[in-house]
């Protein structure tokens, strides 16, 4: 393989179309996903652990960080194959190692993290991130 087609380089209206449409499903899902059909769940695994609302601040640092994250390790691979396919596999492994570490480091040093919860979330955030991953592909090779 040649150097200039394993590091094709994207437009910068690429770049933006394939972070936007990542962030705003990161977004779009996790706010379902949470609000809708985990929220009972936490509430009942970690108990008082839980802040009457999320510190809203750190939420965006994480989401704004990892949509750049999903966008150059999964979606501009993707968009150099011509391959959404490619974009959703990288996002899955990527979703399975962040959601791994966050999950499994807390069930490793907290008392009351539940294996169950950690097994559920990393499932979701591989599921999450590869879904985003292919939307950013998607957003980027249409109108970019």
């Amino acid at each position: 393989m040649s150097p200039s087609t394993s590091v094709q380089a994207l437009s910068v209206q690429q770049w933006f179309y394939a972070y936007g449409g990542a962030l705003l499903t990161l977004l779009v899902l996790d706010a379902i996903w949470i609000g809708l059909y985990m929220a009972n769940a936490y509430k009942a695994a970690l108990g008082d652990q839980m802040l009457a609302q999320p510190r809203i601040a750190a939420a965006a640092v994480f989401y704004l960080a990892y949509a750049a994250g999903v966008a150059f390790l999964a979606v501009a691979p993707g968009l150099r194959e011509a391959s959404w396919q490619t974009a959703a596999l990288y996002g899955l492994v990527l979703g399975l190692i962040a959601y791994g570490t966050y999950d499994m480091t807390n069930y490793a040093i907290l008392k009351s993290w539940p294996l169950g919860l950690s097994i559920v979330d990393i499932a979701w955030g591989a599921g999450l991130t590869a879904a985003a991953a292919a939307a950013g592909w998607l957003v980027a090779s249409r109108w970019a």
